[in-house]
């Protein structure tokens, strides 16, 4: 069938380069077309539950919102975990779904379960759903700064709520706009006790007051003089006059008391949860535009640049924005480092294929069908909408090498025909088609072996799935793309491309120089064909000695240029302590030449994509272009060098890419890159347990931090009311609580409405009423009856310890530890922890550890790829049994394989690379191109055999030994150059990958390293091997039979 493509092609031209233009048109507008990132978005489908319930304690909230929240999500269809944060003030659920879940169905589905849950919920709490966006939709970060001083926190907060916010979050693609940090004007009202006392006011008349005070209303209509006229009534509140002019009542006299006679009217700062700060110079008030779910990154964060630059001119004087974070300057590195290494690749293939044939219009063939297969790579790809990112281009990148594999060896074959037979306008097309169906069929199937040998990268999930499916998929399109290309238009191509002088390959010099080489290595080959089974079986034993020294990891770092700087602080520190902190560690950072802007974060930001507590630092380092560093000084001098320049005492460091990090804490909530997570049903067993863990594991070598979080080390006020004294005065617990909110808490009770812009107003008692335990015990509270009695008299107050963060994962609470390593790799680590913590803790009843972070990818991966390797080798020895139909070709092939290891994990190990997904996947993508290498030595040399049994035929004679060492030589040492051309383009391909430092090559290098080392080992050994096993196996055949009638096939294939 593959024979009869080629000669359809050879007779319909016209309408294959037709097809070839309309390939190539297709694939130039889907490329312009195509979303560009940075790298995959590897966050899993969630959808995020966010609950405000104002005031509240986290026990609180978790027993009123999130624990009913989690358990009616766990019977959500395809839900697999749910995650809960149960913070002061605010409930966060994570509802993460399984792979391939569509985003807006699970919305729906969580959506209907809220709705069943919602009523239960109490007054004040009001669920929603979070953004359509996921872990990787942090693309743009911004500061607001008033270096003039003109604008004090409140306005800056007011500008980016009320006019930004709104401006930005109406760009296409921009799902949210989160606030950072600054200060949200507030309306205070200070209630005086003593003057409530005096008028006999209790403070529920007042909050009902304002409450009255501040509202609009509409009567409908009314006619005049034929006109319609719409009645309205004014009312708002829209300033401290106002408030202040609000009546709580009358006097004796009947005198109206307003609010201005029993309280204090100021303005002020809401309590708040999140704090901004930059490059330690103080507060200030940022904002994140998070990108909606599967949106064009780079072209969202260019609208988002031309829309700021258009509202510059609208902010006030002196107010600028200062960019902290811009994704799009390593989308553009990404980018702009793989079209470099496609273009260094696409130059060294072209320039081996012209040194090889020693003919420059034979490398026009590679030239003209190469980017015809990498666009209709792309077509598929905007078709099926996949991102143009460091994956997705580094699959083609790495498939550049193989996919011209078929073309040089149909040429070199061409011209092997073209030196016994030279060409003429009568026998070109006639020619072409000879030489390319020798050898088109075993091509083509090499190709689609080299395809299907990517299937295992398919089978993976989650987030290493997520990772290389783009690769995969790109890697199999555009050598799916070069298979077809191999057998319709390449045959085009080289009829009308290879003319004019071929020089002999007998006077090719680096062929002459290649036969030079190896003709001493394959006269030892027939000497000793076993010797050499001997050395290759001893060379595949010594592939133990790297992969016994190799340590293990999931992913290595992607060098994002900017990093994230992410201590944890101590439960119990305040706002302004936080806010202090941060400038001192930015103040630190800046010092470091390197930096360009340091963004602090304490706490969260406006969104629920940010379950951070006020504990949690973020600072987010952008770093100035690579030109301006001090000459070579790389990101680990520099993480190194701020890592010894920070030591403030109770934070825990930890330095980590921002991307990296951000889908880290959405998957797992695990900031490091080892963590454990401690299960059970009491807080304060967890906290014990997780600080001994905290004690064994900072004596595992390679521990650069572990921190086990303080479960219970939030700070607490608690008063417990005591019910009979209550009942004595007419109160009853919803009276004391109510008090205790308002009085104490302060509560938000209505809101100003001042054109557009929305402020609270608070109702609360003076501080110096509310300092400490004894002043809260002193508190006036106004009976049903009229007395007044403190509130020491009904409840009794104390200080104590409580949960000041509650974790949640499936209904059960949780403790995290988090783990940083330095010098060690993952697995060995992972290894070494987990003996120590067996050894040394002792779990009680009802509590369980799991290992989280990128241990548990790397877990999971390993599991999948073991399954699944196993069933693509089966489908490979099937394609290649279609193509030779007998198995003893096939046994001889894939002896391949295990040679191709050997170089592969010698060089992993010369260059100190752990073994990872990425390893895995450049084996997996070597396990193809090897096996062409056998599929091409076997054709040449059954090609040579047949040869000399139709010589020994034609002479009537059987075939000898001498005939079979014959064969041998004229098949492998005659047709070493399109092995040697096949190999080093795979290889020179492979080689801008290996050797770049652009970003993602971290990645992309592991990929390409075991290639490079597996191609020249299975080379080398191939050309040796697979002659010497040929030479034995067809002595058997001698052996077994005096003749060999090639005239009839049936007893050939019985011999055989």
């Amino acid at each position: 069938m593959i024979a009869a493509i080629i000669r359809w092609s050879i007779s319909n031209r016209l309408i294959v380069i037709l097809m070839a233009i309309f390939l190539t048109a297709g694939g130039i507008w889907s490329l312009s077309r195509t979303p560009l990132d940075a790298i995959p978005d590897l966050s899993d489908v969630q959808v995020i539950i966010k609950t405000t319930y104002p005031g509240q304690t986290p026990q609180v909230v978790e027993d009123q919102v999130t624990y009913p929240l989690t358990t009616a999500m766990l019977a959500v269809p395809g839900a697999v975990t749910v995650r809960g944060y149960s913070f002061f003030n605010d409930s966060y659920v994570y509802v993460i779904f399984e792979d391939g879940t569509d985003l807006y169905w699970a919305r729906s589905r969580v959506l209907e379960y809220l709705s069943q849950v919602a009523p239960t919920l109490p007054d004040g709490a009001a669920p929603a759903l979070g953004p359509d966006a996921t872990g990787v939709g942090w693309i743009y970060q911004y500061a607001l700064v008033d270096r003039t001083g003109q604008h004090d926190l409140s306005q800056l907060r007011s500008i980016q709520d009320w006019f930004l916010r709104y401006e930005l979050q109406t760009i296409e693609g921009v799902s949210e706009v989160a606030t950072i940090g600054g200060m949200v004007r507030q309306y205070q009202v200070i209630a005086d006790p003593d003057r409530l006392r005096a008028y006999g006011i209790p403070l529920s008349h007042v909050r009902m007051a304002i409450q009255r005070g501040n509202q609009e209303t509409g009567g409908r209509v009314i006619e005049m003089a034929e006109a319609e006229y719409m009645v309205r009534a004014s009312g708002y509140i829209q300033g401290e006059d106002d408030l202040r002019a609000i009546p709580v009542g009358l006097s004796d006299n009947g005198t109206p008391v307003l609010l201005s006679d029993i309280a204090e009217i100021q303005i002020g700062p809401e309590l708040r949860r999140g704090v901004g700060e930059l490059n330690g110079e103080g507060e200030a008030v940022g904002g994140v535009v998070i990108m909606r779910y599967g949106e064009n990154a780079m072209a969202t964060i260019e609208r988002v640049e031309e829309r700021l630059h258009e509202l510059q001119a609208s902010l006030p004087d002196g107010v600028e924005v200062v960019v902290t974070y811009n994704r799009a300057g390593l989308i553009e590195r990404a980018i702009d480092s793989l079209k470099e290494k496609l273009t260094e690749e696409f130059l060294i293939v072209i320039i081996v294929c012209a040194i090889f044939l020693f003919h420059f219009r034979s490398s026009l063939v590679v030239l003209f069908s190469l980017p015809v297969g990498i666009l209709t790579a792309f077509i598929v790809m905007y078709m099926q909408g996949i991102n143009a990112n460091i994956m997705s281009l580094g699959g083609i990148a790495i498939a550049i090498g193989a996919m011209v594999d078929a073309a040089i060896v149909m040429i070199e074959n061409l011209h092997k025909h073209i030196e016994r037979e030279p060409l003429t306008p009568e026998n070109r097309w006639r020619i072409v088609g000879e030489a390319a169906g020798e050898v088109g069929p075993a091509l083509f199937f090499s190709l689609l072996i080299i395809t299907v040998s990517f299937v295992p990268i398919f089978a993976l999930e989650a987030q290493e799935g997520r990772l290389f499916h783009p690769l995969a998929f790109t890697k199999t399109y555009a050598m799916a793309a070069a298979a077809g290309l191999s057998i319709t238009l390449v045959p085009v191509l080289m009829g009308w491309f290879v003319r004019g002088k071929i020089t002999p390959e007998h006077k090719n010099p680096i062929n002459r120089g290649l036969i030079a080489g190896y003709r001493p290595f394959i006269n030892g080959v027939l000497k000793h064909p076993w010797l050499m089974i001997a050395v290759a079986a001893i060379a595949l034993a010594s592939a133990v000695i790297p992969y016994s020294r190799m340590g293990s990891e999931f992913m290595p770092d992607l060098d994002e240029g900017d990093l994230l700087y992410m201590p944890s602080a101590y439960p119990g520190v305040s706002a302004s302590e936080a806010a202090e902190i941060l400038q001192q560690t930015n103040q630190l950072i800046m010092t470091v030449p390197e930096v360009l802007t340091a963004h602090g974060k304490a706490g969260r930001a406006e969104t629920a994509t940010d379950p951070a507590p006020l504990t949690m630092i973020e600072t987010t380092i952008q770093l100035r272009p690579r030109e301006e560093w001090r000459p070579g000084v790389t990101m680990d001098d520099i993480r190194a060098e701020l890592d010894a320049l920070i030591d403030v005492p109770s934070l825990t460091d930890v330095w980590i890419m921002p991307i990296r990090n951000r889908i880290d804490m959405l998957a797992t909530g695990i900031k490091t890159p080892v963590g454990i997570k401690v299960s059970g049903p009491d807080l304060d067993v967890i906290a014990e347990i997780g600080q001994q863990i905290e004690d064994v594991i900072g004596d595992v070598p390679g521990t650069a931090s572990v921190y086990a979080e303080r479960v219970t080390g939030g700070r607490f006020i608690n008063i417990d009311v005591n019910r009979a004294e209550a009942a004595r005065f007419g109160l009853n617990i919803a009276d004391v609580h109510d008090f205790v909110r308002t009085a104490i808490g302060g509560m938000t009770i209505t809101e100003s409405v001042e054109g557009l812009e929305r402020y609270p107003v608070n109702l609360r008692y003076p501080r110096d009423y509310r300092g400490s335990p004894d002043e809260l015990r002193a508190l006036p509270l106004i009976t049903p009856t009229g007395a007044e009695i403190p509130i020491g008299r009904v409840a009794d107050i104390s200080i104590s310890d409580g949960p000041g963060v509650i974790r949640s994962e499936n209904a059960r609470l949780n403790g995290w530890i988090y783990i940083d390593i330095s010098g060690v790799d993952i697995g060995t680590y992972v290894a070494d922890a987990q003996r120590a913590v067996i050894e040394q803790i002792d779990l009680p009843p009802g509590y369980s550890i799991n290992w989280s972070g990128q241990y548990e990818f790397m877990q999971r991966a390993q599991a999948r790829l073991s399954l699944v390797v196993p069933v693509t080798l089966a489908i490979i020895v099937l394609l290649l049994f279609l193509n030779f139909k007998r198995i003893v070709p096939v046994i001889l092939i894939l002896g391949t394989l295990p040679l191709s290891l050997v170089g592969g994990l010698w060089l992993l190990d010369l260059l100190g690379y752990n073994m990872s997904v990425a390893v895995g996947v450049g084996f997996i993508a070597l396990a193809g191109v090897a096996v062409e290498i056998g599929v091409i030595m076997i054709v040449y040399l059954e090609q040579a055999l047949n040869k000399r049994r139709e010589i020994a035929i034609g002479e009537d004679r059987d075939v000898t030994l001498d005939d079979l060492r014959e064969a041998v030589v004229e098949g492998a040492l005659m047709r070493v150059r399109p092995i040697m051309m096949t190999v080093a383009v795979v290889i020179a391909g492979l080689l801008p990958i290996m050797l770049g430092s652009g970003t993602g090559s971290e990645v992309m290098r592991r990929i390409a390293a075991p290639m490079v080392g597996g191609m020249t080992s299975a080379t080398v050994l191939t050309l040796l091997v697979i002659p010497a096993a040929f030479l034995i196996w067809q002595k058997i055949v001698l052996t077994r039979t005096k003749r060999i009638d090639q005239a009839d096939p049936d007893a050939e294939r019985s011999v055989e």
